[in-house]
């Protein structure tokens, strides 16, 4: 690596620090709460160069959207490698219920996050946060559709607003065992659909 480049990889290292402990402390403690010094504390920058990455807080609030959105591509395109629609979904279950530690303690990350940012009177963020939310429903959407269901798209916001209900209670209760039973009651759902007799 030259000497000039390397500059430009420490810069990256940085932003890419930052956009991660962005997503982390908001999720932890909420876009009101959190202040830059916290968020430069996590990511173990000096505070005073938060400022040359990012000028406003809701620019490191749309990072972390930016992150939990990288996060859900990263997950669905590892249940994307599973051999049927079907498995997928149930990995995405599973998925939801292997982080039911954090659920229990924040909440689920993009839901606690739109959810404040539409109580928030300025700016268009909520809808940025939305839309995350709405491709995790188009990708469950896809899944339903793959398995021949008729509503794929109603099928998607039941299986969401399950998770997002569980993820409420299990966080409002700080009980973690919810995102457990829960899970298995989606899981035992999904296996009781009926995929429609192609063959008729």
């Amino acid at each position: 690596m030259t000497d000039s480049a390397k500059p430009r990889v420490r810069a990256a290292d940085k932003r890419r620090r930052l956009t991660a402990a962005a997503a982390q402390v908001l999720h932890e403690q909420g876009v009101e709460r959190t202040t830059l010094a916290d968020i430069a504390r996590a990511a173990d920058v000096p505070v005073g160069n938060v400022y040359y990455y990012f000028k406003t807080k809701d620019e490191l609030v749309r990072a972390a959207l930016s992150e939990h959105s990288a996060y859900l591509d990263e997950l669905t395109g590892s249940l994307d490698q599973l051999p049927g629609p079907r498995e997928r979904l149930k990995g995405l279950i599973e998925a939801w219920v292997g982080r039911r530690d954090v659920a229990a303690r924040y909440g689920c990350p993009t839901g606690t996050l739109a959810v404040e940012l539409d109580k928030r009177a300025d700016g268009s963020l909520d809808v940025e946060a939305g839309a995350v939310i709405r491709r995790l429903l188009d990708w469950a959407a896809d899944q339903f559709r793959l398995l021949g269901l008729p509503d794929p798209d109603g099928l998607a916001v039941t299986l969401v607003s399950a998770y997002q209900g569980m993820s409420l209670l299990a966080n409002a209760l700080r009980d973690p065992d919810i995102m457990t039973r829960e899970g298995a009651r989606l899981l035992g759902w999904l296996d009781a659909l009926e995929v429609p007799d192609q063959t008729r």
